[in-house]
């Protein structure tokens, strides 16, 4: 096989606010043959993406391409002019961004911006772009292929919009299309139908591609070879089967060892005497959006009448697809959102519906730690500030007394004390993220609602964030809900789980019966979408086609 891609000591420069020069991809050599997909895997900061922009000549603002060569069917990219990379991007070498929502004008309709690549480099006449976008469609497995084209981005689902940007790829005929991550944020049900029309396009085209990802089993699935990064290195390059069966460097098996965290040794029930009172219990309370009509129910109901019990130093997990109501169901025992009808008891008693009319011990008892640390910590002030304000608020610290709490939080998030001095832009997403629960720590609450914590983090961080949580139940004796659509990650620090499908709970069973053959046919259908550390599975899989059209979005 010919090599279309031949990538020859790359290196890459970041210059700091201080001005200092520093290398994050440094050296870096690969091949890639015509037809072939390459993964570059590798936790955050490991230059996975870097590496793949530079495939169009693109760096990001603050980085350069400081040596070597990157050719794609003979061109060097890094030599190229901003004119000669502009004629390649979309005919040549073509994007699948991780966030198809912020490829897409919400002004234009869909058919427009599919097609515009084919008007800009003038590759062929608007019928018979149009006429090839309805082929994407169709082969792409999206609905109404004729007439999707003349819907608005926000008209659409975004796995459907997240299969639209590739047929906003594809369309220009390139022999390199780079895929940044472009099931990261879809559930698995939705995940694995996007990923079926990815394969199957490329396959049929025999386009080459790179496949950039933190997530093994969905790189099982689609790639040929994969690349293994760490700090901006190589450390091993094989096989799919051969990385998978038979990993070499240490950090390779590392990244395996994280793809499953060991599940959590299941607490025995509370005495009797304190099971009368569970730490949380809903009372099938409804919640949703927008002005309530004259039933005080919203136009919107995204949760409806949820109940369950949770007893103390127990774990209960909440699952299910996008939309499912998952987020507003926290919010709502959360008191950010109130609840339209039922009940919420805190240790047996009633909480008010609003978090602005709770106590403040009934505050400091319950806390959420939300999805993105990013915008949940004030960018302006300190580690220490942010850990204080709870201290101050809750518990009247102040002076030496806070400074040394706040050392005691940091060694319990297993943060050097050192970073109190330090903004949130200074720290990595999963240092950001122990901040973001050593603050809810700060309370010293009973309860904390987990939302989504991990979803925007890399296998191995994710893992030791979970194995964090364990060891603070242990020494705390905290509870946690804990919400997310990554059923490993439920299942490795919960007790039971409570699937949910359109605002309803289903069922709610012990973590390990999830998806059993007893269980709700829809639990069974999202257990069956969660990918497998096989490069075969996705080929072998099928799923109950009726279970399939019953759960199907809407």
């Amino acid at each position: 096989m010919s090599h279309l891609v031949e990538i020859r000591n790359l290196k890459v420069e970041a210059t700091t606010d201080a001005g200092r020069r520093v290398d994050i991809i440094k050296g870096v050599d690969f091949d890639i043959a015509e037809g072939e997909i390459v993964a570059l895997i590798g936790e955050s900061g490991s230059g996975k993406t870097t590496i793949a922009l530079t495939l169009l000549g693109h760096t990001r603002t603050g980085c350069r391409i400081a040596g070597g060569s990157i050719r794609v069917a003979g061109r060097d990219m890094a030599q190229l002019s901003e004119k000669g990379r502009t004629r390649v991007r979309g005919s040549e070498v073509a994007y699948v961004p991780q966030s198809a929502a912020a490829a897409f004008n919400p002004a234009q309709r869909i058919m427009d911006q599919v097609i515009e690549i084919t008007r800009i480099h003038g590759l062929m006449p608007r019928a018979a772009a149009e006429a090839k976008a309805v082929e994407l469609f169709r082969a792409l497995s999206l609905p109404s292929p004729e007439t999707i084209g003349t819907r608005y981005p926000h008209q659409v689902s975004g796995g459907q919009l997240q299969r639209l940007s590739a047929a906003m790829a594809l369309i220009g005929d390139p022999k390199l299309v780079i895929f940044d991550e472009p099931t990261t944020a879809l559930d698995v049900t939705t995940q694995i139908e996007v990923l079926r029309a990815f394969k199957s396009v490329m396959r049929q085209s025999r386009m080459a591609g790179v496949y950039v990802s933190h997530d093994l089993a969905v790189v099982a699935q689609i790639a040929d070879r994969i690349v293994v990064l760490k700090g901006g290195e190589v450390q091993e390059i094989g096989t799919t089967r051969e990385i998978l069966s038979a990993p070499k460097h240490p950090y390779t098996r590392a990244l395996l060892a994280a793809f499953s965290p060991p599940g959590r040794v299941t607490a025995q029930p509370a005495a009797e005497s304190d099971t009368a009172r569970p730490v949380l219990e809903l009372e099938a309370v409804s919640a949703g959006y927008g002005k309530p009509g004259a039933d005080g129910t919203p136009p919107i109901l995204a949760v409806d009448k949820v109940s369950f019990r949770l007893e103390r130093g127990r774990n209960l997990g909440i699952i299910g697809e996008s939309g499912c109501g998952k987020s507003t169901l926290a919010r709502t025992i959360a008191g950010i959102i109130p609840p339209a009808s039922g009940h919420i008891y805190l240790d047996g008693k009633p909480v008010a519906p609003r978090a602005r009319d709770r106590s403040p011990d009934e505050l400091r008892r319950l806390q959420i730690v939300f999805q993105s640390a990013d915008t949940a910590l004030n960018p302006a002030k300190s580690i220490a500030d942010i850990l204080g304000r709870p201290l101050a608020f809750y518990h009247g610290l102040r002076g030496a007394a806070r400074d040394a709490r706040i050392d005691r939080l940091l060694d319990l998030v297993h943060l050097p004390r050192t970073l109190k001095h330090r903004l949130p832009a200074e720290l990595s997403g999963g240092q950001k993220q122990r901040v973001n629960l050593a603050r809810a720590l700060a309370a010293d609450p009973d309860l904390i609602l987990c939302d989504e914590i991990t979803s925007a983090l890399d296998t191995v961080v994710a893992a030791a964030i979970i194995d964090l949580l364990k060891d603070l139940q242990q020494e705390l004796g905290l509870s946690y809900v804990f919400i997310s659509h990554d059923l490993h990650t439920v299942q490795a620090i919960c007790d039971e789980v409570a699937v949910m499908y359109r605002g309803e709970k289903v069922e709610q069973l012990p973590a390990r019966d999830v998806g059993s053959a007893a269980g709700h046919p829809y639990s069974r259908l999202l257990m069956a979408s969660v990918p497998k550390l096989d490069p075969t599975w996705l080929d072998r899989l099928e799923r109950d086609p009726e279970l399939v059209a019953a759960f199907a979005k809407r």
